[in-house]
């Protein structure tokens, strides 16, 4: 499906298009814990060539209902880009908390290749980063994780985290019990062994690993500092724009941060709260091995993710490749393709006579 291999130029201005339907498709036919784990490997393989990349902060417009971005990146060869939006008051009306759709492109001739949902596929490519991360920063033989925040993300981490880590409990809680309940059900024959908590500081007994992902606008502390004991990773997933944080600063004052891109970050991420030269490390270079990633069983180890153009990148990629394997989109007629470039208007002057 990659356009290098189709010589037919009116043949590539038909765009592969894969809808929700066919996204639910493809998850089913590969399987959410099997797709989650080539995803990851995807979006490590991508930041072992970080260096490749156009980096930028994502574009935002921001409102006091939430927030529309667009997040671009290219390795020089491939162009991508998703829009997302972040609207915490729309589980209350009735909408989606987040949706996006994504487009891959040509760099050598701007032609896009695909076209693709992204409700869905962000929330893999979520799961799937935050579990390759911590593959390097979680502590060794990591079995329990609590989840803190049971919303549309919670199921796609415990998969994420037992598939790519090996967890084999997670320990579930949301200011929502209905949130928990959803989540309890729905992992119900995923071979984790699921506990419903009472509380958040409950969720976080006895695990190695906690995740948050709340969704509220507001900077809120899920975790307080005496909730973290030594050795805990944690893997902070929904604090993702300007006044939106989940972590007390004094955990941030006693973890060692890392993140995907700092310009972005320090502006979206919880250590907004802290000053704009506190030390942080960047992912990629622990996984080219350039710096170190958890050093110590006492280390407490901080993965601030605010999502990154790569990781988009990296899941329309996989998807692409996809597309052969599983046969789950169509084709759409996305460009105008004139016989001669210059007569666009003769062409839909001729369209008249058909």
């Amino acid at each position: 499906m990659t356009p290098s291999t189709n010589p037919n130029p009116s043949k590539l201005a038909m765009v592969p298009f894969v809808s929700v339907d066919d996204m639910m498709k493809i998850v089913n036919t590969i399987g959410a814990p099997k797709m989650i784990a080539e995803i990851a490997e995807y979006i490590e393989a991508d930041f072992l060539r970080w260096d490749m990349f156009d980096k930028t902060p994502r574009v935002a417009a921001h409102s006091k209902e939430g927030v529309i971005e667009l997040m671009p990146t290219s390795d020089g060869e491939t162009y991508g880009f998703k829009y997302v939006n972040g609207h915490p008051a729309n589980m209350a009306r009735g909408f989606q908390t987040v949706t996006a759709f994504g487009v891959l492109a040509r760099v050598d001739n701007g032609y896009p290749v695909l076209f693709s949902e992204m409700t869905i596929l962000t929330a893999l490519r979520t799961a799937a980063t935050s579990a390759v991360v911590a593959k390097y920063l979680a502590p060794k033989n990591s079995k329990v994780m609590a989840m803190i925040g049971n919303g549309a993300q919670c199921e796609f981490q415990a998969l994420a985290f037992k598939e790519v880590v090996g967890i084999e409990t997670v320990r579930l809680y949301d200011i929502d019990p209905a949130a928990t309940e959803k989540a309890v059900r729905n992992l119900s024959q995923s071979g984790l062994t699921v506990v419903a908590c009472s509380s958040a500081q409950d969720a976080a007994a006895g695990a190695q690993i906690v995740t948050t992902c709340t969704a509220d606008k507001q900077c809120a502390t899920i975790l307080t500092d005496n909730m973290i004991g030594s050795g805990i990773h944690i893997n902070a997933i929904g604090g993702d724009c300007p006044g939106k944080t989940e972590l007390h600063k004094d955990i941030l004052l006693r973890s060692d941060i890392f993140v995907e891109y700092p310009p972005q970050t320090r502006i979206e991420g919880e250590i907004q709260q802290l000053p704009d030269d506190h030390p942080v490390t960047e992912l990629w270079q622990v996984m080219a091995g350039q710096a170190e990633g958890r050093t110590s069983e006492s280390q407490i180890t901080l993965f601030d993710s605010v999502g990154f153009a790569t990781e988009d990148f990296s899941a329309l990629r996989y998807i692409r490749d996809q597309l052969e394997r599983t046969g789950h989109f169509v084709e759409l007629d996305l460009l105008a393709d004139p016989d001669d470039p210059r007569d666009l208007f003769g062409m839909v002057q001729r369209a008249s006579m058909e």
